[in-house]
């Protein structure tokens, strides 16, 4: 079975759910976090897995796909079709990753970001936009996310630049060469354990970016750290003057 049979074959299974688990018999608090950490929530970034052929496309086309599945988003947002529009939303995310990693020159830079970004956004969930957002706006961040459905009144939300940056460093992982497999493995766990977390102090959120960024550096420090420092030695030889 090919990438792209299988992207399909899951992508139907995923809306057969969430256009049936409303109406199904609602779970237990914890079984629904199980059902998001363990089942749902992996099944999902499976399909940027499955699409990472699509990020060695040219750029036009990349960028004319993003544009179009973003216009479909916010289309199906209005028309209140939900399911469509957190796929198309979905997509559009993990498209705008991949054509922004062409922006980084080395890996040395993706993993000066997986470094930096689980501060801002710990500041952004605690004190910062985030908050806000959550707190005051809750309409908007609804909007704001994509949405994994279980039965029961409330789903499981991440906001959309979790779902970028989760894109973005599997993204990476094909084209520098890293454990695409593994990252993707220890991304959906500690994305499971945010999840069980937040559950469990019932917290109104907690930040996702640092369980993504742990996700991928963790099992790929070794590769990342030879790389680097080839990179940056490359840069300092290419910088010093001859003779």
């Amino acid at each position: 079975m090919g990438r792209a049979t299988a992207l399909l074959i899951l992508l139907a299974a995923l809306w057969a759910w969430y256009e049936a688990a409303p109406h199904i018999h609602r779970l237990s608090l914890w079984h629904e976090v199980a059902v998001v950490g363990i089942v749902l929530m992996p099944a999902v970034f499976a399909l940027a897995w499955l699409a990472l052929p699509f990020r060695e496309s040219p750029l036009v086309p990349m960028l004319v796909t993003a544009a179009v599945l973003v216009a479909a988003a916010i289309g199906l947002g209005l028309a209140h079709f939900d399911v469509a529009s957190n796929f198309a939303k979905f997509a559009a995310l993990t498209t705008i990753a991949w054509i922004f990693l062409r922006v980084f020159e080395g890996l040395y830079l993706v993993a000066l970001v997986a470094c930096i970004i689980p501060f801002v956004d710990a500041y952004s969930v605690w004190r910062g936009p985030t908050r806000s957002i959550t707190n005051n706006h809750p309409s908007l961040f609804t909007k704001l996310s994509i949405e994994f459905v279980v039965p029961s009144d409330r789903p499981a939300r991440l906001g959309l630049p979790d779902v970028m940056f989760f894109a973005l460093f599997l993204g990476a992982t094909a084209r520098f060469g890293l454990r695409t497999g593994w990252t993707w493995l220890t991304m959906c766990i500690g994305l499971g354990a945010t999840i069980a977390l937040t559950t469990y102090w019932s917290n109104g959120g907690l930040p996702a970016l640092p369980a993504i960024s742990i996700g991928f550096l963790l099992p790929n420090i070794d590769l990342i750290w030879t790389r680097v420092r080839r990179e940056l030695a490359g840069q300092r030889a290419d910088v010093a003057p001859d003779g």
